[in-house]
């Protein structure tokens, strides 16, 4: 099916035709599942501020009535900070609802990579049909004026222990997601240059949060800097901004910058549904997109929005 959607739209050209593949969303039933960040008061610190109206159950029924009038046939399906005590949890419930619903068609597990029981952990998900790569953030500098060059704090990427079992990855042969501030992305490269037969993947393309004109040079350079990395991918998801809307002009050069930078075949497009859902609709993320992305070539937009992701994670 994919490929005749594909040809559809090569014959078209009509955004509306344009098949999608979501690189990175999450699903969660709170009233079944533990997700402490969602579940307990008071609400953790977050750089989206108030984020109450997600704490709630956000389902596959959910996720279509949100992306109405979009073309997704497949999602990846991204660890939602799920209970850190039972994290071979998450992929059992993944997979029972991609067995009753069809989405999602692969995800991205939890894995504490400083943990005593990671060989264990990444044993489970290699086991699971579904599960790619895992994700574990690592500790970071919250601002970058308070960033040292030589940062190496325990749970960081530095970490000799945390290092210790990103080298496990790829002898189970998953990847790496990596969520951290672009001020990280030197110890990002290091990463990227010792482990090369470790996909590492970008998570909402290094969270271009400061749009000042020095942040986003400093962001523009972090990205050049990690770009040099045959290995290293890049989502472009999660770029909205506290209390701002969501907008053609307020993102497009972001959006533009990600994709000159990394380059077309190594960049995809993702909603980071329910989350940014906090600052913007699935439409309005998704028509940006869209929109931003019009002067493109035809199949190089199907590379941005279905086909790199469709590669990447193994979705044929």
């Amino acid at each position: 099916m994919s490929g005749d959607l594909r040809a559809e739209f090569l014959r078209t050209g009509r955004d509306a035709d344009v098949p999608i593949v979501d690189a990175h969303h999450h699903f969660w039933d709170i009233e079944r599942n533990n997700h402490p960040w969602l579940r307990e008061r008071p609400l953790i610190p977050f750089r989206y501020g108030d984020y109450t109206a997600i704490c709630r159950n956000f389902l596959p029924d959910d996720y279509f009535r949100h992306a109405a009038g979009h073309r997704v046939v497949k999602t990846v399906y991204m660890e939602a900070e799920w209970d850190p005590n039972d994290p071979l949890g998450e992929p059992r419930w993944v997979a029972e609802v991609a067995r009753a619903t069809g989405f999602p068609n692969a995800m991205a597990g939890q894995a504490w990579l400083d943990r005593e029981d990671i060989d264990a952990v990444l044993r489970g998900h290699a086991a699971c049909a579904m599960v790619r790569s895992v994700r574990h953030k690592p500790r970071s500098v919250r601002r970058r004026e308070d960033y040292r060059e030589h940062y190496a704090a325990p749970g960081s990427m530095r970490c000799p222990r945390w290092r210790d079992g990103y080298a496990k990855l790829a002898r189970h042969g998953l990847m790496f997601e990596l969520q951290a501030p672009w001020w990280h992305f030197g110890e990002a490269l290091e990463l990227a240059r010792d482990f090369p037969a470790t996909t590492l993947v970008v998570n909402h393309a290094g969270l271009p949060a400061d749009r000042s004109v020095e942040g986003l040079a400093g962001w523009r350079r972090a990205l050049e800097r990690l770009a040099v990395a045959p290995n290293a991918h890049l989502k472009i998801s999660g770029i909205g901004v506290r209390n701002e809307p969501w907008t053609v002009a307020a993102n497009g050069p972001v959006v533009r910058d990600a994709i000159r930078i990394f380059g077309v075949e190594r960049c995809m497009f993702a909603s980071n549904f329910p989350v940014d859902g906090v600052v913007a609709s699935f439409d309005a993320i998704y028509s940006g997109f869209k929109a931003i992305t019009a002067d493109l070539d035809p199949r190089d937009r199907l590379k941005l929005f279905h086909d790199n992701a469709v590669a990447l994670y193994r979705l044929n």
